[in-house]
């Protein structure tokens, strides 16, 4: 899809945003330009750890950890694999927001892993608080920005998509149950780098950017529809608007690696604009 400047873009969603109403956004520390990274380059203690069958903080095997001024993922301390799909949370949520990661695919596919999770992450965004998630719960209430890479085939394998583990989403102007939805975006063989971004004002316009391209745009997520087990029914209110959640790196059986996750909070600019 076309390319526009972040001004641009951000005009288009001030016109979608005019009746919605302002929920504040976590602050932090931010530099001049109002970005800040989330990720300091030594260690992942702003983050919190849930990987399925282990409780809340226990970073299993060491599936996420920090080498060369990246979060890795990686499995070479698992046995089996054991449906052991893992998140990497940023400490606190956020709702009005412009999120930048960069990331590649590397390394060795867990082949006792589920087939789809070849060459396949993502970053999940308004999750549910991993902390309310119990140990047997696979994947958190939330949607995801998925990552794919191409499969070297020469088949089209978009990234940027979007999943909805217990979550829907209004697509082209209606309410889209389907689990996952392809983004528009080339397909990116082999270990490149790829530049995701996330555009998120609150409950309202979402956007999904690839290397410079818009891919995908949807607004109104909220819970609702199966892809999450062993929740706390608490928790998950089918039919609740998603205005905010945590952030979230994913982990499901191929290594991958993060270099830049950074920020900025667009609450200020959007209510400038009110």
């Amino acid at each position: 899809m076309l390319t526009g400047s972040f001004s641009r873009l951000l005009g288009f969603c001030f016109i979608a945003m005019a009746i919605a109403a302002c929920h504040p956004a976590q602050k932090v520390q931010t530099n001049k330009d109002g970005w800040v990274s989330l990720f300091n380059g030594r260690d992942i203690n702003d983050w919190i750890v849930k990987i399925h069958h282990h409780e809340v903080g226990d970073n299993f095997g060491n599936t996420f950890r920090v080498e060369d001024s990246m979060i890795k993922v990686r499995y070479d301390q698992y046995g089996a694999f054991n449906e052991q799909f893992g998140h990497l949370y940023y400490k606190t949520p956020f709702s009005y927001y412009h999120l930048v990661v960069e990331y590649r695919f590397t390394g060795e596919w867990r082949k006792d892993a589920p087939s789809y999770t070849l060459l396949n992450s993502g970053i999940m965004f308004h999750s549910q608080d991993p902390r309310t998630m119990p140990k047997e719960q696979d994947w958190p209430i939330s949607v995801e920005f998925q990552l794919l890479g191409g499969l070297g085939d020469g088949n089209q394998r978009p990234t940027g998509n979007m999943c909805s583990p217990g979550t829907h989403i209004v697509y082209n102007g209606v309410l889209d149950t389907r689990h996952c939805i392809n983004s528009t975006s080339k397909t990116y063989d082999g270990d490149q780098w790829v530049r995701a971004e996330l555009i998120v004002l609150g409950d309202s316009l979402i956007t999904h950017i690839i290397n410079g391209d818009t891919v995908m745009r949807y607004s109104k997520p909220q819970i609702g529809g199966p892809v999450v087990n062993n929740y706390d029914p608490r928790i998950k209110k089918d039919g609740t608007i998603l205005s905010s959640g945590f952030i979230a790196l994913q982990s499901e059986g191929q290594p991958v690696d993060f270099r830049k996750v950074e920020i900025k909070d667009l609450t200020e600019e959007i209510k400038g604009k009110k």
